[in-house]
């Protein structure tokens, strides 16, 4: 699967254009050059170290045509997935929730999950309580630690501290980035098919899919 769809179009009438004294459409006109299509933002080039999140809901009440102030855009979440969700379903703090596979308690956070037929699935999941330093090097210690899980090599910083881990289970693959902003632990996930994946492009759709979490989880304008 690829979610490396972002390559910008060059066009063979621009270039004659450039080169040639010969027009470009029939009529002697200049063809229009297209404008570049807009494009999500690589973790890389997302300075996350200095962003401030709020521990409150990320999750959209207003369906996929309206982005409710501060929820995640519904074209990033289809963008992660490579198409419309088939499904979804979100949490609130101290509401029951399934947290992992097989695992059900009170949350103590904030959470949604979008996901399609074929298991692809975009997670998102802020803590509701503060976290401090302390706290958050315990919890890079345990995605580290957790079963079937291993770090990310030369992860982009998601957040200060941050942790990027690859997990193995029941036929997928999950991409998860966890890190505290301020005071807030943020953690999303991209989660594939494990058969066929292209680790590349699960890595760099996983980075854009927590790109646009982490902005959602912002500050808003007023």
């Amino acid at each position: 699967m690829s979610h490396v769809r972002r390559l910008a179009a060059a066009t063979v009438a621009a270039a004659a254009c450039m080169v040639g004294l010969g027009s470009c459409t029939d009529d002697g006109e200049p063809a229009p050059t297209s404008s570049p299509s807009e494009t999500s933002t690589p973790l890389a080039e997302f300075a996350t170290e200095a962003l401030v999140v709020r521990r409150e809901s990320i999750c959209a009440d207003a369906g996929r045509d309206a982005v409710d102030a501060g929820a995640v855009d519904p074209g990033a979440v289809e963008e992660a997935l490579e198409g419309e969700p088939e499904a979804s379903s979100s949490y609130d703090n101290g509401e029951p929730a399934r947290l992992t596979e097989g695992v059900t308690d009170v949350a103590h956070e904030f959470g949604c999950v979008w996901r399609r037929a074929d298991g692809t699935s975009a997670r998102a999941w802020v803590f509701a309580p503060p976290v401090t330093v302390d706290r958050a090097r315990l919890l890079v210690r345990g995605a580290l630690t957790a079963p079937g899980c291993s770090p990310v090599p030369d992860a982009p910083a998601f957040g200060r501290p941050s942790v990027a881990v690859l997990c193995r289970g029941d036929g997928a693959l999950e991409v998860s980035y966890r890190g505290l902003f301020g005071d807030a632990w943020l953690s999303c996930a991209l989660e594939v098919p494990a058969r066929g994946v292209d680790r590349a492009a699960l890595l760099d759709g996983a980075g854009r899919w927590c790109v646009a979490v982490a902005t959602a989880a912002g500050p808003q304008e007023q």
